[in-house]
């Protein structure tokens, strides 16, 4: 096993491209047909199971469990322990640190698009407050 510190290292690093591959799937436009398709057979489809199956790929938080398990198999990492047991607390640890990055890139959108609103009302405001002062403004003549 390598030593923690590379392990800590390779789990914060691993983390990103599960979380970006999570995301992508989950809520940004390249995938929305797909998406809106799955979102729609979770609703309707009768067997639970199906119901489930779609369900998940329009959760960020379990769609991250199977992106976990398939980047854990392309590159074999394991944490604390070698065997089931390094691949299980490996999956478990991606799984927290990719959603604690998705939501804190969540995060980051809604304070950029909050930041934009109050932008765009300020603009508003300002152009509504100088055709006011030109309207009252005296006419020389």
């Amino acid at each position: 096993m390598p030593p923690l510190p590379h392990q800590f290292a390779f789990l914060m690093l691993l983390a990103l491209p599960i979380a970006c591959a999570a995301w992508t799937v989950t809520h940004e436009e390249i995938f929305r047909e797909p998406r809106e398709f799955c979102k729609d057979k979770s609703q309707n489809c009768k067997p639970i199971a199906a119901r489930k199956f779609f369900y998940l790929f329009t959760c960020e938080y379990c769609f991250s469990h199977y992106v976990t398990a398939f980047f854990l198999l392309l590159t074999r990492f394991q944490m604390l322990y070698a065997g089931w047991r390094g691949y299980l607390i490996a999956w478990f640890a991606l799984i927290w640190v990719a959603n604690i990055y998705m939501s804190i890139y969540n995060r980051l959108r809604l304070e950029i698009k909050h930041e934009n609103v109050i932008i765009a009302t300020e603009q508003v405001v300002q152009q509504k407050l100088e055709a006011t002062s030109e309207n009252t403004a005296p006419n020389p003549r």
